[in-house]
């Protein structure tokens, strides 16, 4: 195993630290943890209802690289693919609460679901408002190593865009946390994988593949998928994924959104082609796309792979989506 670390204890809080100094003016680092939160003028200015996610770390940008005018007010990170402390959690959402109230986005996983909901009692304990919604976009299977039900992955990215727009316009946390599970509801991913990630404290990749294999329908913390094959050209990996996932919408009217999400360790050449296969297929089956986006938003850290979301969505939120913002990775 070579990776750029000094050790494997050390991982998180040095990553923390690194992306807090050299991106001081967006975020700060809350004393004895490893959360981060806003830190820009405009939080303190303008009050709105608190956003807060986290999880596991290894999936960077997300949860941190979100943090900012327009999206999270704050993300908890806990050691890799571990979820934070309720602690940790309880610290984000006491930094950020304006008096409007605290929304949490969950991944579901049994970790994070069960320390988030300890961390929501402790600070409803001390009359903060607060609600939660849990991003539940993977279809590829249910109830997996880490979860009961299904997967939450990169999907999230597109669920806290969104949600953070709309905290910023204005919106109650009531009328945010319903947009927010109507968002998690038509939105839907497949991820496929070319090489497992590799823990740190591991030393491995978490699972084989040859040399001329994939896997479909892997997770974001190394779970087996649904089937293993051999390695096809793009646009029939695109059209794999594409005939799953639109099976998923009864109605296949009005405006969608894609995210084409890199998994850590392919390069952006591929994930363009790739989305160019899903945008032409997507146009030859009459599907509106109004918006789309490219990159690694949701890494598994350097699992070689990628990944597809498409949300129904309606004009609204495709304007959040197109919204700016201010945050380190967006």
């Amino acid at each position: 195993m070579k990776k750029i670390i000094n050790n494997v204890e050390n991982i998180v809080p040095e990553m923390i630290s690194g992306l807090v100094k050299t991106n001081s003016d967006l975020v700060r680092q809350i004393d004895g943890t490893t959360a981060v939160v806003r830190n820009d003028k405009k939080f303190t200015e303008n009050k709105q209802v608190g956003i807060v996610s986290g999880g596991g770390s290894g999936h960077e940008p997300l949860h941190a690289g979100y943090v900012g005018d327009g999206m999270l007010s704050a993300a908890v990170a806990g050691e890799v693919f571990t979820s934070p402390t309720p602690d940790q959690i309880y610290e984000a959402i006491t930094a950020v609460d304006q008096g409007l109230g605290v929304l949490l986005i969950v991944k579901n996983y049994s970790g994070d679901v069960m320390n988030f909901d300890m961390a929501k009692e402790m600070a409803e304990a001390d009359d903060i408002k607060i609600k939660t919604i849990v991003v539940d976009d993977d279809i590829s299977v249910e109830n997996s190593e880490f979860t009961q039900g299904k997967r939450g992955v990169a999907g999230t990215a597109l669920v806290e865009k969104v949600v953070g727009a709309a905290a910023r316009s204005g919106m109650s946390l009531d009328d945010v946390a319903t947009l927010g599970q109507k968002v998690i509801d038509n939105t839907k991913t497949i991820g496929i994988a070319l090489h497992a990630a590799t823990v740190p404290a591991v030393g491995h990749p978490g699972f084989e593949l040859g040399d001329d294999e994939i896997e479909y329908g892997i997770g974001i913390h190394n779970e087996r998928g649904y089937a293993v094959e051999k390695i096809q050209p793009s646009k029939d990996l695109a059209h794999e994924l594409i005939e799953k996932i639109l099976k998923e919408f009864d109605d296949k009217s009005g405006s969608f959104a894609i995210l084409v999400n890199g998994m850590g360790g392919t390069p952006l050449m591929e994930q363009y082609i790739f989305a160019n296969d899903v945008l032409k297929e997507l146009a030859d089956k009459g599907i509106d796309v109004e918006f789309s986006k490219v990159g690694n938003l949701v890494t598994s850290l350097d699992m070689e792979g990628i990944s597809l979301t498409i949300m129904k969505a309606d004009s609204d939120w495709i304007n959040f989506l197109k919204e700016s913002v201010t945050t380190i990775a967006w």
